[in-house]
């Protein structure tokens, strides 16, 4: 755990009732092993019904086109962010339970000798278990927040992902489409996951219809989030951008509400790619690939355990000649 003080705060009840549930939902993601951005926290709290009554308001609501008793506005995801950001100065919440997805540090790896490089290349070495399987699957996801939940869902199986970022540019479709024709004789699917509104639907639509252009043939299967999830999950839901242009359409389909992907939790987003991928690997030939993986380690690792003998050796013919 991670609680540092840096400053002092006179919390008053309510805010220090909120840090606390906070807590709580931070140790029920823990134990899963996941972290949480602020947003997927918020709704959280959303979706648990954890904000007091008193955060209600009618007046702003009505001003801003909500439901009147909804909770879920940005005024209160601003008062949230405000309350959970003096917790963890005041060392209440743990710093390294909240991520900033979209904001990190580059830097190049370093070892403290030959040896290690050898030995942290024996931990690295990796097979490519898609090589000789009859499919080639990627993950696609709208946006940056939810890199962290999709690296954990595709770590486990070896999937490529990436993160959409809203419309996909016209030069990424064009190289993923190249890269797809390059899979001669694989069935190609992108497992394509967007927020539930106007454009998050119509995005899944997008990516087909490009890669079709670009002449790639893939399967591209919209997991989430979907109407059946959202009758399933009930998470918090949010008007509908009347400025979208895409809104008629989704409105004469869905209504005026609309729901974000980031709202549903981590282990439901793993479960789904879990589930979708099994009904597409050969298990069989994944096994016989894992096996020759392991040995490949077990070699490297010798070589880093005899390293320093067989320097030593080299350094003693050296000095003989």
């Amino acid at each position: 755990m991670s609680k540092i003080k840096y400053i002092d705060i006179a919390f008053r009840t309510r805010a220090l009732g909120i840090i606390q549930s906070a807590n709580k939902v931070i140790e029920e993601y823990a134990a899963d092993n996941f972290d949480l951005t602020l947003r997927q926290l918020y709704y959280q709290f959303i979706a648990r019904d954890l904000f007091p009554e008193e955060w209600i308001d009618r007046a702003y609501n009505e001003k801003m086109g909500l439901d009147p008793d909804t909770k879920n506005t940005q005024k209160n995801y601003d008062k949230f962010g405000v309350i959970i950001s003096n917790g963890r100065r005041a060392g209440l919440i743990d710093w390294l339970a909240i991520v900033d997805r979209t904001r990190y540090l580059r830097k190049e790896s370093t070892w403290e000798d030959p040896s290690a490089i050898i030995d942290s290349c024996a931990n690295q070495f990796q097979v490519d278990l898609w090589k000789d399987q009859p499919s080639y699957v990627e993950i696609w996801f709208e946006k940056d927040a939810l890199i962290g939940v999709f690296e954990r869902a595709a770590e486990l199986m070896r999937l490529p992902f990436f993160s959409c970022r809203g419309y996909v540019s016209d030069s990424e479709c064009w190289s993923a489409a190249r890269r797809f024709q390059r899979m001669e004789g694989k069935e190609c699917i992108v497992l394509h996951f967007g927020d539930h509104d106007p454009s998050g639907i119509d995005m899944t639509r997008d990516i087909g219809e490009r890669f079709a252009l670009f002449g790639a043939n893939v399967d591209v299967r919209r997991l989430a989030l979907n109407m059946n999830q959202v009758k399933k999950y009930n998470p918090p839901p949010n008007p509908a951008k009347e400025s979208d242009s895409r809104f008629e359409d989704y409105h004469k389909k869905f209504g005026d509400k609309s729901w974000e992907l980031d709202a549903l939790e981590p282990k439901v987003l793993a479960a789904i790619v879990k589930k979708e991928i099994e009904g597409v690997v050969d298990m069989k030939q994944w096994k016989r690939d894992m096996a020759r993986e392991d040995v490949g380690k077990d070699q490297l690792k010798l070589v880093a355990n005899q390293f320093d003998a067989a320097l030593e050796g080299a350094r003693l013919a050296d000095n003989e000649n």
